[in-house]
């Protein structure tokens, strides 16, 4: 039993944010039924997005809806609140959120709580390249990832409709900056995708294509060791992909992608995934920050110095109990996010109850990536895999992962079915744009209405 009724607010709804409600709701049960204690989630979405299956969900291989996870449908104990926190004053314990129906009136709400989960996440980190405010493309969510496929295959039509060789050209040039896990799982999936769906155009061959992966460092996916990153580099150049190391994108402006080393390629696809930074959100706090603008939190999670205030996931810097140097912190990943969402929820039922509290130690047990459709790279527990059973691992792992059975049940059975049949090469680009055809008709001018005659 909680030693007084308690608010706990969870600012997220990502993995730290969804799978600490969960965890709570399942360990403060009896408290929830008897009104001891009231937990809201705060989250600009009303789901979680299941980010490993983007790149899946981009080539058709998964369905948009069975990469998120619907919040309310799991925390069905939790008040769940669609709206953006914008600012946290944890001293006077209250947060500023705009919701929906508060933007509407031109107002923001201010939320009370006694206990903080602080886990907004990462947004992209946009570096101030000329053109890519304009014309770059990022892969954090599914809907970017949806627009990405949609976009892959419009290039495609554009190039097949087109007798100009330059906007064919630019229509078939696709550049993708940064070789971590999105940049490069991202391409070798649409890379895939795009090469199977060549085959239904009749001028349009996938030599035609030139798919172009941009690293600053030299050498991708560092999670799974050097030489597995090596053997990816060599299996994408053997398809055709230029792999260009230690290079930057320097311009994209007027659809031109140029790179450090002076090479330019006319594009219309620059896809950004260059990293992450910490949500903006945590600035307008007044709680401990790092040099990086992490929040500084405590081997058991909680915020460095400040009570009732708790922390985990891309937004933290967590210490690494494990590690052989001191002062390393946890990886911001998927792997570590989930672990010490588990952590942060259950001291946070100990606090409740005045019971010590746990410190979060995970020992790293390997890496897992896609390169398409039965290509993969792993390293698990010292085991270098590659290939099919690599890529078979990269499936097993993350359905294992997948929250609830209702979805790891709607992905293997997608995985059955586009085992069985064709892949879909539909682009649905309209759906960005649900009334367009709509206002058309509504703000044309008919014949026979005498009104509009003129």
């Amino acid at each position: 039993m909680v030693k007084e009724r308690a608010r706990i607010l969870v600012v997220g709804g990502g993995y730290v944010g969804m799978y600490t409600a969960l965890r709570l709701q399942r360990k403060l049960k009896a408290e929830l039924r008897r009104g001891e204690v009231e937990i809201t989630v705060v989250t600009p979405d009303p789901y979680m997005t299941y980010q490993p299956f983007l790149p899946e969900a981009a080539a058709g291989s998964i369905s948009p809806r069975h990469v998120v996870v619907p919040l309310r449908r799991v925390l069905g104990h939790c008040h769940v609140v669609i709206g953006e926190a914008t600012s946290i004053d944890h001293a006077a314990r209250t947060a500023t959120v705009t919701t929906l129906a508060s933007a509407d009136a031109g107002r923001a709400e201010l939320l009370g709580y006694d206990e903080l989960v602080l886990a907004p996440g990462s947004v992209a980190r946009a570096l101030p390249v000329p053109g890519l405010a304009e014309y770059g493309i990022g892969f954090k969510t599914v809907e970017e990832a949806i627009g990405l496929r949609n976009h892959v295959i419009e290039q495609m039509d554009i190039a097949s409709s087109t007798r100009d060789p330059a906007i064919r050209d630019a229509a078939l040039t696709f550049v993708f900056v940064g070789g971590g896990y999105a940049g490069v799982e991202a391409l070798g999936e649409l890379e895939d995708m795009a090469r199977y769906a060549a085959r239904y155009y009749h001028n349009v061959r996938a030599e035609d294509m030139k798919w172009i992966l941009v690293e600053a460092s030299d050498r991708i996916l560092p999670e799974v060791g050097a030489d597995m990153g090596r053997y990816t580099v060599t299996q994408l150049r053997r398809r055709n992909i230029q792999v260009l190391l230690g290079t930057r994108l320097e311009s994209c402006a007027g659809r031109v992608a140029v790179l450090s080393d002076g090479q330019r390629f006319p594009t219309r696809t620059v896809v950004w995934t260059a990293g992450v930074r910490p949500h903006p959100l945590l600035a307008a706090t007044d709680l401990p920050l790092t040099d990086r603008g992490r929040l500084r939190c405590t081997a058991q999670l909680t915020v460095e110095g400040t009570a009732h205030a708790w922390g985990a996931g891309d937004a933290a810097a967590v210490p690494d109990v494990t590690a052989a140097e001191p002062g390393t912190l946890t990886a911001p990943n998927a792997q570590h996010a989930v672990r010490q969402a588990r952590v942060l929820g259950d001291n946070l039922v100990h606090a409740l109850r005045g019971e010590p509290l746990e410190t979060y130690a995970h020992a790293y047990t390997g890496s897992v990536a896609s390169l398409g459709l039965h290509k993969g790279v792993a390293q698990v527990r010292g085991r270098r895999l590659k290939g099919y059973p690599a890529w078979f691992m990269h499936r097993v792992y993350h359905l294992s992962r997948v929250p609830t059975v209702n979805r790891k049940a709607r992905v293997l059975a997608e995985w059955i079915l586009s085992g069985l049949f064709k892949r879909e090469i539909v682009s649905l680009g309209s759906l960005e744009h649900p009334r367009a055809e709509f206002e058309l008709a509504a703000g044309g001018k008919h014949l026979d209405d005498p009104k509009g005659s003129s």
